[in-house]
């Protein structure tokens, strides 16, 4: 089996890349510190194909991703995981513009180039990692959960798409809470997941296939709670 990582330099990214790689997939790693890639590549072996890609340059990220299929001979699976968060109370525009450039641009190039892909293979499995964010808005960072938002509602169009082709081609939307991640910062809490016990759930959702998810379980019940609050007391928190 071969998979596709897109954003597999730090973070769960990498962690996917490790994990796939332990299920005896050959795994295409990308992202854009080269640097990073060549460590991760040195730590697994030739189970990992490394190719540099900045997902906030569509043309060239979509070429790369060509020839990384090639490398690779073909692929059954495709993860973005590629990701940009940006606290931003003081509306800075060009933050805001460098997070829609990758999580809404960048995604945008990468799935559609994928489902593309798969609807020509007649086959695959596109995973987004979006988030928990993506549900409800916030003060801290405008853009980023607009772009989650803009993630989810982009596959359920892209899943709709395929279920009335009939062909077996899956797309899973997993929403993460808190993970331990460099986005996040070195914080601690009842909620907050290492990666390895995410990115672990996380493969075990792409093996059943499923439609939706939320990283870790114990995010079901706040999904809930983030969806339906009354705003004035979601504007108060």
């Amino acid at each position: 089996m071969n998979a596709i990582v897109v954003g597999a330099t730090s973070g769960i990214g990498r962690e996917l890349v490790r994990q796939l790689c332990s299920k005896r997939y050959t795994v295409g790693a990308t992202g854009r510190r080269i640097d990073y890639l060549n460590s991760l590549k040195k730590e697994i072996g030739d189970s990992v194909v490394i190719k540099e890609m900045d997902v906030s340059k569509p043309e060239f990220a979509t070429n790369n991703l060509t020839e990384l299929i090639s490398d690779l001979g073909s692929v059954d699976l495709i993860i973005i995981s590629a990701g940009l968060l940006l606290w931003n109370s003081e509306l800075d525009l060009e933050k805001d513009l460098d997070v829609i450039a990758v999580n809404v641009i960048g995604f945008t190039a990468i799935a559609n180039f994928s489902i593309n892909y798969f609807i020509k293979q007649k086959k695959g499995h596109l995973v987004g990692i979006s988030s928990i964010s993506a549900l409800r808005g916030s003060g801290k960072s405008p853009s980023y959960p607009a772009s989650k938002a803009y993630m989810s509602n982009y596959l359920q169009g892209l899943r709709k798409k395929v279920f009335k082709s009939k062909m077996p081609i899956t797309i899973t939307d997993i929403k993460p809470g808190y993970v331990k991640t460099e986005m996040v910062g070195d914080k601690d809490s009842f909620w907050m997941a290492t990666v390895e016990e995410a990115s672990e759930q996380i493969i075990n959702i792409i093996s059943k296939k499923s439609s939706n998810a939320y990283v870790t379980k114990k995010w079901r019940l706040m999904a809930w709670l983030m969806k339906y609050l009354p705003d004035f007391i979601y504007n108060r928190l």
